[in-house]
């Protein structure tokens, strides 16, 4: 066993992981968890930011903010210049049922120059984005969010213009702190193809659900909530540099050998999908009274 000791809220307390050698699944060993990427580590980081996920993921006030900001912290857009063109945007907003744009006003607010850290910045794709916007408030009218389940508001969030899989599963995680999706950014699928949980040439614009499926199998079997490993992924890889990536990336190569072996179907079957009992990670409430 290996034990992870982390301050929660003033007070001590553990986690106990399987040995390094055990698997999380038949080829997949979790590792060292103070072996950066490794399953272990990324297990261990997920369940030490218990109090932040805890916390809510919403960036807007309501459904029609969280799809602006996800519109506009989409694709090539850095985290801090999206969070402040949609903070734009968002006091831009009538007070209305139906907060409307029109394409014009969304591209003059959008290419304003942005201060970001004290500089100038430019949104770069305003024009794009502006009608990606004004076509998704038109249509956000028809989502009825409260009669929807997680994948049904994402499924029909897919059908606004400029989202696609990922910005969906996106503002349903921001809006209800989801563990049934999965936000597979660049930075998510480089975490996961370290660790050998997806190959190397994964693209979720190619294959989305199946790689969905691999990562939410991963948190199961590793007892990690989705959303908790998804953002703390996200925050720990984007801070890293590609030339420091690849330091940390040579040492898992046994991992992701072991992980290639196995065939897609037997990585996602139902009875592999999690350890072996006698290997299973301690739940945070089993712990909740260890010192």
């Amino acid at each position: 066993m290996q034990q992870v000791i982390a301050d929660v809220c003033g007070r001590f307390e553990v986690l106990e992981l399987p040995r390094a050698e055990a698997e999380v699944w038949p080829g997949l060993e979790w590792g060292r968890f103070d072996q950066p990427l490794t399953p272990a580590f990324w297990a261990s980081q997920a369940w030490a930011a218990q109090p932040e996920r805890d916390e809510n993921y919403q960036l807007g006030k309501s459904l029609a903010e969280e799809v602006i900001y996800c519109i506009l912290g989409g694709h090539g857009a850095p985290a801090e210049v999206g969070l402040a063109a949609s903070r734009r945007v968002c006091a831009a907003l009538p007070n209305a049922t139906l907060p409307v744009l029109s394409v014009s006003v969304l591209d003059e607010l959008l290419r304003e120059p942005l201060i970001v850290n004290g500089k100038k910045v430019r949104y770069r794709f305003a024009a794009q984005r502006a009608r990606y916007l004004a076509g998704a408030m038109e249509l956000l009218g028809d989502i009825v969010e409260v009669d929807l389940s997680d994948l049904a508001l994402r499924e029909a969030l897919c059908g606004l213009p400029g989202v696609g899989p990922k910005t969906a599963s996106w503002i349903v995680r921001n809006r209800r702190g989801s563990d049934s999706v999965a936000i597979l950014d660049i930075h998510i699928v480089r975490a996961c193809a370290a660790m050998g949980v997806f190959p190397d040439n994964a693209n979720p614009a190619r294959g989305y659900a199946k790689l969905e499926e691999r990562f939410l199998t991963f948190c199961h079997a590793t007892e990690s909530r989705a959303s908790a490993m998804d953002a703390v992924m996200w925050s720990t890889m984007r801070n890293i540099s590609h030339s420091f990536l690849q330091q940390l990336i040579d040492p898992l190569d046994r991992l992701k050998q072991h992980a290639r072996s196995n065939s897609e179907e037997a990585l996602l079957k139902e009875n592999n999908s999690c350890p072996d009992p006698a290997v299973r990670a301690v739940t945070l409430l089993d712990l909740v009274e260890a010192r």
